[in-house]
């Protein structure tokens, strides 16, 4: 992401030259500075503290460390991660464009949020693949909670590589009495570095990932939606599927989230490598354009807990336990029931008295009840 910043400085920079040739043209009037902190700050607070929250749920709760959940967990530490040490620094530094932090908090500053961005969008990716093999191919093998602990370290590892270049050609330097933190791509036999990575970006942190999950969900809608199992027909096979269903869209919720808060900023700094003369645009115009794409990015970290509070069980019951000295809750005795709702298997009695059509599918709706302890 934090392309972001150094980036957008390029751009801003251009425009500092065809202005009066000193002082900092990006100033704000205080009261347009203050509703644009309120904005951010409600970033921060509701990412951070709703992120936290439902990695206590997960990890607190036995019943709720399962494969989806595991990856739920890596996808809410990205997030909060991010949005506790780049929100406000973001902010700080488009307001007055000026750089506050040094070298090292600007190579960490580009580094570490694209590492979260991708991290975010392929912890998507493995959840959607996850539902997939667990729903179309439900007699397969399932992912260990060793394994799923492999796929995550492997994805941090890639998200680093991914970061390596932005962080490592990050660089402060002094422009018209302000420091600035801008890329200094090295400029080999005319190859535009910048254009190239941004590019890479955009298609290994949005296209790719967004086109396997759109693909994943579409044959998991067509099996969900279109589709019964022959001589099947108890309750407790349509309870399943209900279940079922229930998670993927609210997976499908917070993919389609994601895609439309980022999808702004891609455009945004894609226009702009292209562009290489930033100069007949109005700085104002041009910084408060910036700051409202970067929010709307930035808010990507803050939906994703209130999307599963909303539709999901488990977690609504874990947030009215956190919020339950707020006088409008009422928490009771319900976050007992996070552990002691448990997957209701057929009797022995019950199996024997199935019919012979029964029998004959009976394999795929005993898998769909492993499925079902995922997130209920």
């Amino acid at each position: 992401m934090n392309n972001i910043s150094a980036q957008n400085d390029s751009a801003l920079n251009n425009n500092d030259t065809v202005g009066n040739g000193t002082g900092n043209p990006f100033i704000q009037p205080p009261w347009q500075i203050a509703l644009w902190a309120v904005a951010y700050s409600i970033i921060v607070l509701i990412s951070v503290v709703g992120n936290i929250i439902v990695m206590w749920i997960i990890l607190a709760h036995k019943r709720m460390r399962t494969v989806t959940n595991y990856f739920l967990v890596n996808l809410a530490f990205a997030e909060a991660s991010m949005s506790a040490f780049n929100t406000v620094v973001n902010f700080t530094y488009a307001v007055h464009n000026h750089w506050y932090y040094g070298l090292i908090y600007c190579k960490f500053h580009n580094f570490f949020p694209i590492s979260a961005v991708f991290t975010s969008i392929y912890s998507m990716t493995a959840i959607a693949l996850d539902r997939y093999m667990a729903i179309i191919h439900p007699l397969k093998p399932r992912l260990s909670a060793t394994a799923t602990k492999i796929v995550i370290c492997v994805i941090w590892s890639f998200s680093f590589c991914m970061a390596f270049p932005i962080g490592y050609y990050a660089d402060v330097y002094s422009w018209q009495g302000r420091d600035v933190c801008y890329l200094d791509w090295p400029d080999v036999d005319n190859v535009k570095y910048g254009q190239v990575y941004q590019i890479a970006v955009f298609c290994l942190i949005y296209v790719l990932p967004l086109l396997v999950i759109g693909c994943a969900y579409t044959f998991i809608g067509m099996t969900l939606w279109a589709s019964e199992i022959p001589g099947d027909s108890s309750d407790r096979y349509h309870e399943q599927v209900v279940a079922k269903r229930k998670v993927v869209k609210m997976m499908i919720v917070v993919v389609c989230t994601f895609a439309i808060c980022w999808l702004p900023y891609h455009i945004f700094f894609l226009l702009q490598t292209q562009s290489h003369d930033g100069s007949g645009m109005d700085q104002k115009f041009f910084q408060q354009l910036y700051l409202a794409i970067m929010w709307l990015a930035m808010s990507s970290t803050m939906y994703n807990p209130i999307i599963y509070c909303c539709l999901n069980d488990r977690f609504r019951i874990g947030f009215k336990h956190v919020f339950r000295w707020c006088p409008f809750i009422r928490a009771g005795d319900e976050l007992k029931e996070l552990d002691k709702m448990k997957i209701r298997k057929p009797s022995e009695s019950r199996r024997r008295n199935h019919t012979s059509s029964q029998r004959k599918h009976a394999a795929i709706p005993e898998a769909s009840q492993a499925i079902d302890k995922e997130m209920h």
